[in-house]
């Protein structure tokens, strides 16, 4: 899949995992009670800044904080667009 997306300096494009329906023991979660995803695939990396290179890069699985990103909805599908400093951790 390719985006017509370049994020900027160091702004990452993340895709969140779909948020869990059901849980461990079978009870499904009503969409008004579904966590907002901290889980998501990197699908676009920007070039850095001079003083900062990007460590993450395209189809890395990354774990952010719960308010990370400014959502993005583009083609019908849903995006978080951030900083890099606000992803946590690479899966």
């Amino acid at each position: 899949m390719s985006l017509n997306i370049k994020p900027l300096s160091d702004r990452v494009l993340v895709e969140p995992v779909a948020a869990e329906t059901q849980t461990a023991s079978g009870i499904f979660i009503p969409d008004t009670a579904k966590e907002k995803p901290q889980k998501g695939i990197v699908v676009a990396v920007g070039n850095g800044t001079k003083d900062h290179d990007m460590t993450v890069k395209v189809g890395d699985t990354v774990l952010y904080g719960k308010y990370a990103g400014t959502e993005l909805k583009f083609e019908g599908k849903d995006y978080l667009i951030m900083k890099e400093e606000e992803i946590f951790a690479i899966l």
